[in-house]
């Protein structure tokens, strides 16, 4: 029998698992066909042995697949996210674009936010800021969140805040916006940050403005002409912050038409404020010439009856009248009042 035919009837899977009981240490073969057994079996158990690591190398593979699949699938739900960064309020100026008045930072809403603030440890919904230009400049400029910022400042908090780079119309768009949407902006203030939007060339006329922002013309040229009220007249609200939109086109009328008697005006009822309300102020800005200091020195008149207050007669900025009686009055003295009411008007 040739070696061919003897090798072909050797079992080289029993050849690789040893009997049991039997010694696993492999005695050196003392003949050439052993030798070439041996050789094979060798060889057998090297690539039986390499097939498992690959194996082994492949499942592993397809589990670092799935692995890298499910975290490209949470990146991308991040996509285009912004990391949020405690800052110390310190490090971070006000915008040159700002558009909050001081007295924004005052009063009962700002004390509500403040109290928000303090109670969740920190500003819940974060600021947004920019790197400074450097030099004497804060490290981080504020993009919107000024309200916000102040507060944790005031209480000693840092405060939560997203870092982007912007340059300044991209910044100056996001802060309107951020405004608008919030609606606790005021006209006045508005119009501030326009003014300064188009006085340090950021758009080159109102209706640049108005298109990059999305806003309308007409409500742009009316808050731009609040913000150019003079400073006499602004001051004489009890802020800035109860100047309405729709009072622009009366103020400007007003500043026109008799702008020294506007000033007096403004200068009076900044000395004089009183009780009065921005709508009593307003009306007594506008009023006429010839009728404010007649109106002014008219005090409310009691009228008595049998020695009892039966009534009152008021006059407000304007001198506009209202009778306020004081006891009941039978349908007989109702239709007096009114027919005396209605020959009063007619001889108006």
């Amino acid at each position: 029998m040739g070696l061919r035919d003897k090798a072909s009837k050797i079992d080289f899977a029993a050849l690789l698992t040893p009997a049991s009981g039997a010694s696993t240490e492999l005695k050196s073969p003392k003949t050439a066909p052993g030798a070439m057994m041996a050789h094979a079996n060798d060889a057998r158990s090297e690539l039986l042995r390499e097939n498992e690591e690959l194996r082994g190398r492949a499942a592993r593979t397809t589990e670092l697949e799935a692995e890298l699949a499910e975290a490209v699938s949470d990146l991308r739900a991040w996509d285009g996210a912004k990391p949020v960064r405690s800052l110390d309020p310190a490090q971070i100026g006000r915008s040159r674009f700002a558009n909050r008045h001081a007295s924004s930072y005052l009063g009962d809403d700002f004390e509500r936010l403040k109290r928000e603030i303090m109670e969740a440890g920190g500003n819940v919904q974060p600021i947004k800021v920019r790197p400074g230009k450097g030099g004497d400049e804060a490290a981080y400029e504020i993009v919107f969140g000024h309200r916000r910022h102040e507060a944790c400042r005031q209480l000693g908090l840092p405060v939560l805040a997203v870092v982007d780079n912007l340059d300044d119309k991209t910044l100056f768009v996001e802060m309107d916006r951020e405004n608008r949407e919030r609606a606790d902006l005021s006209p006045w203030e508005q119009g501030v940050m326009y003014l300064k939007a188009l006085e340090q060339g950021l758009f080159g006329s109102n209706r640049q403005l108005a298109t990059a922002l999305g806003i309308d013309p007409s409500n742009l040229g009316k808050s731009l002409s609040l913000a150019k009220l003079p400073d006499d007249v602004v001051a004489a609200f009890a802020t800035p912050l109860d100047i309405q939109l729709r009072w622009a086109p009366l103020l400007n009328k007003a500043l026109e038409e008799d702008q020294p008697g506007l000033a007096k005006r403004a200068a009076e009822m900044a000395a004089h404020r009183g009780p009065r309300g921005p709508k009593a102020v307003l009306a007594y800005l506008v009023a006429p010439p010839a009728t404010v200091s007649d109106v002014a020195a008219v005090e409310p008149l009691t009228l008595n009856s049998n020695g009892k207050k039966a009534a009152t007669l008021r006059f407000d900025a304007v001198g506009r009248a209202a009778l306020h009686v004081h006891r009941p009055l039978s349908a007989a003295q109702q239709a007096a009042l009114r027919q005396m009411a209605e020959d009063f008007v007619k001889s108006l």
